[in-house]
């Protein structure tokens, strides 16, 4: 087939690089991918035993790979969730493909020897240059190390970005002089270093002393909850955060994965949006304010942790809006209530030597002997570090905007990045995301001009920060449209976005993945 003699590269063996190499092949390419380290699954590879979903396993399962009988639970632990990635990777005969190992740590574009001088990417009006993604405009060229430090150069005419966020640069707090880790006398690391850990030594670390986990998302309470089941009453963990946020159990997950459908989305303002869609979003607002508020209240009587300090910042609705609300496990909400996790809040902190002090005030300190840093990634830096160019990391530091489709930067000619988009299911996402990106790649159909990519994802970006307000992200600009998205990816190959038998099935039903099987 044509699409072999092009030479696409992935960068990254986790989820988004095996689906991204998976469809390429269906459409008769033969990529590469590179991977850092020694296997496939990205952050499932490496993370701590308590791992498990947040998402129910129905969302969080490639379309046409359904989770084996076995897996029982709704929300399978890491090992089952590696289990099934690397059935799906061998059963589509992806691992050939990857050459572990070796480590991506720069890319630049070169034009080739036959452009001209007017050839300038910022004067052209189609991205790549040209209609055709394959023109010889240009191609990419990645410095590569293997295990062994040998650096080797491979030139592509595609890249696709799977690098992921959650790894490699961690996000730290600033501290005044002499506040900092350096006067601490116990032990002081971030999250990722204690994943990395093996699962003894990392029991050794916690066990018996008085650890502070610092952040309040998803790892920062899996690992406080391991500490807690370790340690229990008598060695508390302190779980130390800046904003509270409202916790929500499996089980309201649970109901709220089973209400993604249509009808919900209408009740949400889209970019672009009709007035008949307008006026339907705008009459829906008080009914979708009646059902947060019914939420609220049910969460306060069933889950009271007042006492604990956990108050919200703001309302539900809002938390929605952005995706900014943590799925806990009930065990968590146990170990608060007995005592073995104790909340702090403080909008600052700095340390001492035997703990932490609160508010930059003496008298106010938490004791520690381990202090775990659960704070984040800067995964924009990641991005925008492994161009060697300044101009493309000007491009990706400069854009507030979404991606186009949530992979194409429209300044970027033969690049896409899968993976940087917040979504209830990243499986869910980037697999409608990489089948679009193969069906593109393949000649199905061809990109709008670089101005009118511009003009769209601005419109993104107008309706985000309006709704989102202070909390706006690029990779968040689509969170709860997620129909909607896969409404206009499906458009773009020529595809009817309707995926169910009738009407009331279509507004009603909730959407998953199994509903794009046939994609």
């Amino acid at each position: 087939m044509e699409g072999a003699t092009r030479k696409v590269a992935i960068v990254g063996a986790g989820i988004s690089g095996l689906l991204a190499c998976r469809h390429l092949m269906e459409k008769g390419f033969d990529p590469v991918v590179y991977e850092a380290s020694g296997c496939i699954g990205g952050v499932w590879s490496h993370t701590i035993e308590s791992t498990k979903l947040q998402t129910p396993k129905h969302l969080y399962q490639f379309s046409d790979f359904p989770w084996p009988d076995t897996v029982e639970e709704t929300f399978p632990d890491h090992r089952q969730v590696m289990e099934y990635i690397t059935s799906y990777a061998e059963h589509f005969k992806v691992l050939p493909k990857i050459k572990f190992n070796c480590r991506v740590t720069g890319i630049d574009y070169e034009l080739m020897s036959n452009c001209g001088k007017d050839d300038n990417i910022e004067c052209w009006e189609q991205w790549s240059g040209s209609a055709d993604l394959f023109s010889g405009t240009g191609r990419w060229s990645l410095t590569i190390n293997d295990r062994s430090g040998t650096a080797t150069v491979y030139r592509a005419d595609f890249v696709i970005l799977c690098i992921g966020m959650f790894s490699d640069l961690p996000r730290l707090p600033e501290f005044l002089p002499e506040r900092g880790p350096e006067v601490f006398r116990g032990k002081v690391l971030h999250s990722m270093d204690y994943v990395l850990m093996e699962k003894g030594l990392a029991a050794e670390l916690i066990r018996d002393k008085r650890v502070t986990v610092v952040g309040f998302q998803k790892s920062a309470v899996d690992i406080a909850a391991e500490v807690s089941k370790i340690n229990g009453n008598r060695y508390p963990c302190t779980l130390l955060f800046r904003c509270a946020h409202w916790l929500l159990p499996d089980c309201v997950a649970t109901l709220a994965c089973r209400n993604l459908n249509r009808l919900t989305e209408y009740m949400i303002h889209k970019p672009r949006e009709g007035f008949f869609l307008w006026l339907l979003a705008t009459l829906a607002l008080p009914l979708l304010w009646i059902h947060t508020k019914i939420l609220e209240t049910y969460l306060k009587l069933a889950y009271p942790l007042r006492k604990h300090e956990i108050i919200p910042d703001r309302s539900l609705i809002e938390q929605f809006r952005t995706c900014t609300t943590p799925l806990m496990p009930e065990k968590f909400f146990d170990a608060v209530n007995e005592g073995s996790i104790l909340l702090k809040k403080s909008p600052t902190f700095g340390f001492c030597e035997d703990g932490l002090i609160l508010e930059g005030e003496e008298s106010n300190r938490v004791s520690a002997d381990v202090v775990i840093f659960a704070t984040g990634w800067e995964y924009d830096k990641k991005l925008t570090d492994i161009f060697s160019s300044e101009h493309f990391r000007t491009c990706i530091a400069g854009s507030s905007a979404p991606l186009y489709r949530d992979c194409i930067h429209p300044r970027i000619p033969q690049l896409a990045i899968l993976g940087y988009v917040v979504s209830p299911s990243v499986m869910y996402t980037t697999e409608m995301r990489s089948k679009w990106l193969a069906h593109l790649l393949a000649g199905g159909f061809t990109l709008p001009k670089i101005q009118e990519m511009e003009q769209d994802v601005n419109e993104w970006e107008r309706y985000a920060r309006k709704f989102c307000k202070d909390k706006y992200e690029r990779r968040r600009a689509g969170v709860l449209l997620q129909i909607h998205c896969n409404d206009l990816i499906l458009r773009d190959m020529g595809l009817n976005p309707r995926r169910k038998k009738n009407f009331l099935a279509e507004l009603f039903s909730s959407y998953g993945p199994a509903d794009y099987r046939n994609v």
